[in-house]
């Protein structure tokens, strides 16, 4: 089998297994979404703190998953604030085991890491809108990243951004938006009750949010000379690489739900327009 379709072959697999947990963890709500993105944060922490470090430098991901553990109880209590004070808290725990020229790095891992966890459990929380707000993410999410990948081998073109992702096309990230941005449209008029224009512009918005959540990790890794954040899923690399446009497109959409619900209700304030 050629390298490249083993590769997509392991991605088709991997995704069949980690989709259907996610979002079934997502409808349960709970402790299984907060089990899940706990582990999901830490494997981001460690990925990244091996990158920017090494990975002798046990205190330092301790520190980090010591809040981050501490951050979700206090979420599920609904203590956002304290959980952001916690976060911090752990952010400066590390960078004091930290080398002192890879601290900033290792205190902006402990934020990328925490990102990864508060956005999605604070999405979640509210029980009436908190399911759909995290099918939306990973409906933006997943079709940017499918169709930009099909679209962009299919069709080719100028390159996005060759100096950080060689890759990734011009062609593939129009096709991913239009496509994610047509997913939430009919998805919203099936399930009725959302003002389907404004869900559509909020698609774009997170579509591109994605795209450059993907590139600004590439980058990183440039940065550092690594391919991959670790081989942890077989075919996608690391968890980081998985979730990297997730994070950026769920940091928007918890600023534009805060922005327009406060903490109470950052569900609705992301799809009730």
């Amino acid at each position: 089998m050629p390298p490249r379709v083993h590769n997509l072959a392991l991605r088709i697999v991997s995704a069949a297994i980690l989709a259907p947990l996610a979002i079934g963890t997502a409808y349960a709500g709970s402790w299984p979404f907060a089990l899940f993105w706990i582990v999901a944060a830490a494997a981001v922490l460690w990925e990244w703190i091996a990158l920017v470090a090494g990975t002798r430098y046990r205190l330092m991901f301790s520190s980090g998953l010591l809040a981050l553990a501490i951050c979700a109880l206090v979420i599920d209590r609904g203590r956002p604030l304290t959980a952001l004070m916690v976060l911090g808290l752990g952010a400066l725990a590390a960078a004091i085991f930290a080398p002192r020229s890879r601290r900033l790095w290792v205190i902006g891992g402990i934020f990328y890491a925490g990102v990864l966890l508060l956005a999605p459990l604070l999405l979640r929380h509210q029980q009436t809108d908190g399911f759909f707000a995290i099918l939306f993410l990973f409906a933006v999410v997943w079709t940017t990243d499918v169709l930009g990948y099909f679209g962009g081998r299919l069709f080719g073109g100028p390159k996005l951004l060759p100096a950080v992702s060689p890759n990734k096309t011009w062609s593939g990230a129009v096709i991913g938006t239009l496509g994610a941005m047509a997913v939430v449209a009919a998805g919203a008029h099936a399930i009725g009750g959302y003002n389907v224009a404004a869900i559509t512009v909020v698609a774009f918005v997170l579509s591109i949010a994605a795209q450059i959540g993907d590139l600004m990790e590439s980058r990183i890794k440039r940065a550092f000379g690594a391919k991959d954040a670790s081989q942890l899923i077989p075919g996608h690399g690391g968890v980081m690489d998985r979730l990297d446009g997730f994070w950026a497109a769920a940091l928007i959409a918890l600023l534009i739900g805060f922005s327009r619900g406060g903490f109470a209700d950052v569900a609705r304030g992301l799809l009730a327009w």
